[in-house]
């Protein structure tokens, strides 16, 4: 039975989007309906995996492929003027199935590119619709409702068809210049792949954990133009305690040359009714980098002392470890990795907007012998792994359309190869993806 609400909801996008790109140019004067805004993207989606040793995939042919499109369209209201401004922000997506089948849909696993049901088929279209209410005072910010926090503790993430996002409270201020603070209390998540804007919290590495909230407090303070540091810290209510810090450089030595670098820390420890387990964890990255040019190089390494996998909530962005990449986060108890990147910017060879990356990873040393009951991985004797490997190597093209009326229309291709020891998956993965925003407002 079709449902009529989701039918609705999709005609409406699918007619916003097919309008005229239209950009006001008149002086905004500050307001509800002068500071609003509305955007539509179209983002097309081709994703494949092609597990290596079939026994590793979650349908079990040893591999998974899926082509959707999605629309996302999301309002932005400006602010009632007056010392307390209010303003609401609302959002309708809808991802569409273009091509899949029941044996290589992904099944419920991280490939997450469109929901699959309990008899292992993917739905022909799924929704999302939300919205939060928002109130600005004193340079704060404070909304309440469907959010997309984005900071090293808790970030939604959007490396599917549709966006992640999370339900509750946020608020962020910036009244002294250069610092940003945020935080916020968020008692639901919806994944990429589900239409229910309450679900329960997840994990990547533990699954579902029956937490009833989580919570981070933090800032970003721009030292001078070329440090920025960062604090924050985070509670996923009787699972863990988060803590960041973080830095980032970024020096030039003349107009073509510049050095880049930084360094970030985790420390996460074991909280209330420790639904994950016991455990007290610490990993950090550092990476060194020159620019020159429209070349850059850079070096990274990364280190988990802990004896647990390092976890983040499910599909989400919140680990910002320089070799966190594609596939794999190289955050395995006591895994020491290593990272070369190279990037390239051909503006400066004629052809602007075209952008290259290759990068090689490699992690060592991983040993499952102390993990927690929740992380613990073993071998087929039942012996704890240990002495892991894996390394992995990405590759990535893309092109965004700099005039005329396909003007920002980009072009992504990622292709990654890993390959690992009996702890992970060999795998070769391609993803495909197109997106074409429009400024309605």
């Amino acid at each position: 039975m079709v449902n009529n609400t989701k039918f609705s909801m999709a005609a409406l996008a699918l007619v916003v989007s097919s309008g005229p790109s239209i950009v006001f140019a008149e002086e905004k004067t500050g307001g509800f309906i002068e500071d609003s805004s509305l955007t539509v993207l179209n983002r097309n989606f081709y994703f494949n995996r092609d597990y290596r040793n079939g026994q590793s995939s979650p349908t079990g042919n040893g591999y998974s492929e899926a082509w959707s499109h999605a629309i996302i369209s999301k309002f932005e209201s400006g602010f009632t003027q007056g010392t307390v401004g209010v303003g609401v922000d609302a959002f309708a997506m809808i991802g569409l199935k273009l091509d899949t089948g029941d044996g290589r849909n992904g099944g419920r696993s991280s490939f997450d590119v469109l929901p699959v049901n309990s008899e292992g088929k993917a739905s022909d279209e799924y929704t999302k619709v939300g919205g939060a209410a928002k109130i600005r005072a004193f340079d704060t910010v404070v909304k309440v409702g469907d959010v997309f926090p984005s900071n090293p503790v808790v970030a939604a993430g959007d490396s599917r068809l549709l966006p992640e996002s999370f339900t509750g409270v946020t608020a962020t201020n910036t009244s002294i210049e250069g610092l940003t603070v945020q935080g916020g209390r968020l008692h639901a998540m919806s994944q990429p792949v589900s239409s229910n804007m309450r679900d329960n919290f997840a994990t990547f590495y533990a699954g579902p954990v029956n937490s009833p909230w989580v919570a981070y407090f933090g800032g970003d303070y721009n030292l001078n133009k070329n440090v920025i540091i960062s604090l924050y810290s985070s509670r996923l209510k009787d699972a863990w305690n988060q803590y960041y810090a973080g830095t980032g450089l970024n020096y030039a030595l003349t107009d073509e040359l510049s050095l880049f670098g930084g360094v970030n820390y985790y420390k996460a420890v074991d909280e209330g009714k420790k639904l994950l387990g016991e455990f007290d964890n610490n990993i950090w990255s550092g990476k060194v980098g020159v620019k020159y040019g429209a070349h850059s190089v850079a070096l990274s390494h990364q280190r988990n002392n802990g004896n647990d996998d390092f976890d983040y909530l499910r599909q989400s962005d919140s680990i910002f470890l320089d070799n966190s990449i594609q596939y794999s986060d190289f955050n395995s108890p006591k895994e020491r990795s290593w990272m070369v990147r190279y990037d390239l910017d051909m503006s400066s060879y004629g052809v602007p907007g075209l952008t290259f990356m290759t990068r090689y990873g490699r992690g060592t040393d991983a040993d499952y012998s102390n993990a927690n009951a929740t992380y613990m991985r073993r071998d087929a004797d039942g012996n704890p792994l240990t002495d892991q490997k894996r390394w992995e190597r990405d590759i990535e093209v893309k092109y965004v359309v700099q005039t005329g009326s396909l003007k920002d229309m980009s072009f992504r291709l990622r292709q990654a190869n890993t390959r690992a020891t009996a702890f992970e998956s060999d795998l070769d993965e391609v993803r495909v993806i197109v997106e074409y925003p429009l400024a309605i407002l």
